[in-house]
């Protein structure tokens, strides 16, 4: 992610080599644990270090405090997922509409889903973060992506395509958050996926697709 974090959400350094970033790794994927069995409440870096197996000074070297280390976590979650929607649209440039629309629904959802539990602790952990310069960079490479795959479609011309894209990607990311934020069983999760696929091609049949 491009973003610059506030200055008292920076990390000390980021690994540059790779014994080091698979120590930051090991820091992250204990984060998650730790968010996962105690909550954000009682997330502390000793007891992340503790997890991680590494000593509380290697971990003050890459984060001072806890919200610089959920900061980065975040950050390295919303650039996993930034991947895997460009991948998507890149692949499916000059597609038709509905099959663009089904590959967007597609990377999304299992982008956030394939790990729904750390989806869900990590939007919890984000209430407590200066966040907004991170979601600004997220929500750029998303309409750059989206965009790009949308003026390729054979079979649709948008008038006003900037202003199509944000209320399609506006639906999809709001119809997610809310399949987590009410932790729906999976069959009613499954047939939501699929009324918003619906949903999002209807819309933009309607707008010039």
């Amino acid at each position: 992610m491009t973003a610059t974090a506030p200055r008292h959400l920076s990390p000390r350094k980021r690994p540059r080599q790779q014994r080091a970033a698979v120590t930051v790794d090991a820091i992250f994927e204990a984060t998650i644990q730790v968010l996962l069995s105690e909550g954000i409440h009682r997330l502390t870096t000793t007891r992340v270090a503790e997890r991680a197996g590494v000593s509380v000074g290697t971990m003050y070297q890459y984060f001072p405090h806890k919200q610089a280390l959920l900061y980065a976590l975040n950050e390295r979650y919303l650039d996993i997922v930034a991947e895997r929607v460009e991948r998507a649209c890149q692949q499916h440039r000059g597609a038709t509409t509905a099959a663009m629309v089904e590959a967007l629904v597609t990377a999304y959802w299992k982008a956030k889903t394939e790990r729904s539990e750390v989806t869900r602790a990590l939007y919890r952990s984000a209430v407590e973060l200066d966040n907004e310069a991170l979601i600004e960079a997220f929500a750029e490479r998303m309409d750059a992506a989206t965009i790009a795959m949308l003026r390729s479609a054979p079979d649709a011309h948008y008038a006003d395509i900037a202003l199509v894209n944000v209320t399609l990607l506006s639906v999809i990311f709001g119809t997610v958050r809310n399949v987590f934020e009410r932790n729906l069983p999976l069959q009613v999760q499954a047939d939501i996926r699929r009324q918003l696929t619906t949903m999002c091609l209807s819309y933009l049949e309607a707008s010039g697709g």
